[in-house]
Order: structure tokens, then sequence, then C-alpha cells
């Protein structure tokens, strides 16, 4: 989601997002620092591309395995996301191309604005395939890839279907989710996109073009459930003209589909969620990552990152750039496995909650949201009174530390609390205990 200066309550750009990934797909947080390259190539996730010069410094998001990342931003104040879409254009399966994460890193590493950002990525869908698999333990999850670009000024929307795409840019607020969504008013397209529909007999003599209805796969998309979603988070979004800020933005982050937390089941609460809950065959992923950015002109950006799954479980902190924190040297990434890493402790106090998700969460949702509040109204009055880069980097640190106190705290809470397990879904029940089993976790 994204929502235009002209929009928000603090006249800058807002933007957030879930990645919605496998259960026991750990994401890592990563910040890497501007660079200059005498390597020829650079080796994404399958392929080697031709490297840059010089690369910018970037905060990450993205699944432990890979090279790209599912939303990021850089030291210009760009920011990106990535959403699966699925559309008529076939794959070979060979792994022959570049995941819409990698043209996202890519894009992040050498685009000074959301302008160039766009032209980055359309350049890479001309040059190379998405022939590229975007699953974990899933080898055979195939994809094409939709974008939200945003920088303080502008924002766009990039959909893509193969080699061809469609861009819109953004006025107010906007969402995306698991499928197209552009019709057939667009600001930028490939030169070929309505012939090519045309050619694929996708478009009959006479008809109005739309790049969603011509180019999408409706089976895979309406299973997606993406029109659901986004359709709640535009209503939520649109709702908010004039008032939303960071803090509303990630309330949109953690809805469960209108229905309130002390009522939530996640085993009954399907693709239909924002905060996604792995249920079963029909609902397989979870969110195990947020992002919520808000983008300033003339003062420092605010990336507000929870590193962990599960936002309305989660807290929010936030990180700026240049700094130090979630370097490799000094935060710790995840692996496949449960380790000491943000990722993984946070997943214990997710994974215990599951048990009874209204009783449970109520045991530490309304401090959490205090202790973001804190961390909000610290990061206004640091931005207001234009603290450099080493105060505001030592107040992300500070903030982490905050959120890891107490991170611990309510694990421990949660561990000892007497409650019904799943309630009355053997199903769910042995769902998700056949995804506990193959991390090697054992929720009580």
């Amino acid at each position: 989601m994204v929502a235009t200066p002209d929009f928000t309550a603090s006249g800058n750009m807002i933007f957030g997002k879930n990645s919605d990934r496998e259960p026991n797909e750990a994401q890592a947080l990563l910040r890497v620092p501007r660079q200059e390259h005498t390597a020829a190539t650079v080796s994404t996730t399958f392929i080697d591309v031709p490297q840059v010069q010089e690369t910018n410094e970037v905060l990450l998001s993205k699944p432990f395995h890979m090279w790209g990342a599912e939303m990021g931003a850089n030291e210009h104040g760009v920011v990106i996301g990535n959403e699966a879409v699925f559309t008529r254009i076939p794959f070979e399966k060979k792994n022959l191309g570049l995941t819409g994460m990698d043209m996202l890193r890519l894009a992040l590493e050498r685009s000074g604005t959301a302008m160039q950002a766009l032209e980055t990525i359309t350049d890479l869908v001309r040059q190379y395939s998405q022939d590229a698999c975007g699953g974990y333990t899933d080898r055979k999850f195939f994809y094409h890839n939709s974008f939200i670009i945003a920088d303080a000024s502008e924002a766009f929307v990039l959909e893509t279907a193969g080699h061809q795409w469609a861009a819109i840019r953004v006025k107010g607020f906007r969402s995306i989710s698991n499928g197209l969504t552009i019709e057939g008013e667009f600001d930028f397209s490939s030169p070929d996109l309505i012939d090519f529909a045309r050619k694929q007999g996708w478009l009959k003599a006479g008809e109005d073009f739309s790049f969603r209805r011509c180019y999408s796969d409706r089976f895979m998309t309406y299973f997606s459930q993406c029109r659901f979603r986004q359709a709640r988070s535009m209503e939520r979004g649109t709702r908010g003209r004039g008032s939303l800020d960071s803090g509303g933005m990630m309330d949109i982050l953690r809805d469960h589909g209108g229905v309130e937390r002390e009522n939530f089941d996640p085993a009954r609460s399907g693709m239909k969620s924002l905060s996604l809950f792995a249920s079963g065959i029909t609902a397989p992923s979870q969110t195990t990552g947020s992002l919520v950015a808000e983008l300033r002109n003339k003062k420092p950006s605010t990336y507000w990152f929870t590193g962990t799954a599960a936002p309305c479980l989660s807290t929010f902190k936030p990180c700026f750039m240049p700094g130090q924190g979630l370097r490799l040297e000094n935060f710790a990434q995840p692996g496949p496995v449960p380790d000491r890493s943000l990722w993984w402790r946070h997943e214990m106090l997710h994974r215990l909650t599951l048990r009874n998700y209204p009783e449970l969460s109520a045991l530490f949702v309304t401090e959490r949201d205090a202790l973001e509040e804190q961390f909000r109204k610290e990061e206004t009055r640091l931005i207001s009174s234009g603290e450099g880069s080493a105060e505001l980097d030592r107040f992300s640190e500070r903030c982490f530390e905050a959120a890891d106190t107490a991170l611990e705290r309510w694990t421990q809470s949660v561990r000892q609390a007497r409650v019904s397990t799943y309630g009355l879904h053997p199903f769910y029940r042995l769902f998700r205990k056949r995804i506990d089993r193959a991390a090697g976790l054992r929720i009580g």
C-alpha cells in the first residue's frame, strides 16, 4: 500500500507492506552499506548479471535463503515492495531468470529516485526472463511480479507478465495484492503490450484493452483471494484521507479481514486476513515480515520493520539511513531452523500464541501498543528537532533492545499460560504440528 503526500496527515509519503511466505521461511533484516565494485557481475538468486561500479546503501527484508528482497529501501529514500501475480505467460521452469525480489534489490542498489527504480526494473524485465522459482520448499512455485515503488515525491504501481508490463502513477491511496489491478488506463507500458495480447487472442476485435483482464490467470488469481485483501486494504486506507499516519498504516497491516482480535480464529481465517496465518492447503502462507516507511523530502525518512512474522503480534522498530544497525557483523541472520535470530525468537511467541489467539494475545498486545507509541513519539521528536544520523541510529538501537526485552518477557508469560490448544480444529492442529515438526519446534 502507499499513500501520497496530499493524502496523509503529515504531508509525507507513507508506504506499507506485508510479506507472505511459507511458515518456516525465516525473513532476514539486512543493511548493506554503499559499496564500490570491481567484479564484472553480481550473482543473484539463480543467474549472474552485470554489476555496476557503485551501489547504494540499502535496508532489506528478505527470505533468508535468497539474494533478493521482498521489500526494502535505499539511502535516497526509495522504497519498493513486490507481490506475486499469476498470468497467462507460461514458464519453462529452468531457473534461468530473475525473481521479482532480485529485481527489487537491483533497483534499490542502483536507483536514486522512484522513476529511476521503475526504469531499472522495466529494463530488467525486458532483458531477462522471470523464469525463476519464488518458492522455498515448493520448488514448483513460479510467478510474475507486481511492485509498488515510491520516494518522497511520487509513487508508482508496476505490474508485469513475462516481458510485458504496465505502470501507473499513484494519486491518493492505492494497494495491490496477488493479482493484476491495472485496467485500460496507465501511464507507461512495454511497447507491444496491446499488440501482444491481440496476437495471443486475449483481446478480441472491438474490445477495450484491460491489462488485468487480458493477462491474468483467472484460476490462480481467484484462489489467492487477492481481490478480497486488496478491497479490504483499499477500504481501510481510503477511510484515512487526511488522517493516515505511520501508526494507521501499521494498523491496516494488522487487519484480520474485519474480525476483531478478541474474536479472531487463525484456524478459520483462510486467505482473507491481511495479517495472514497459515491454516492448511487453501491457506499455506503466513505473513513473515512487515514494513511501514514514512518518506520525507528534507528530513530523514523512517523505516519501521518488524523483522518477524505476524504483524498483529509483532513490534515495529524504526531504522534510518545512513546507519550501522542490521549490518551482518552486528545483527544475527536467521537460518532454516530455530536459532537466536530475532525472527526465530519471535516465532516462539507467535506459535505459542496460536494455541489460543484471543486469550494469549491479550496478555501482551496492550503493552506492545504502548511500546510502539513511545517509539513513534520519540521518533517524531527527534525528526522535528533535526537530530543527525548518529543519534537516530542510536535511537533505533535502543528501540530494538527495548523490543527484545519485551519479547522475552511476553514469550515467558504466554508459555506459562494454561489454555486449550487450537480449540476444536483437529485438521488445523495436525497442520500446525507438521509445520512445527519440520522446523524442529515443540509447541505444547
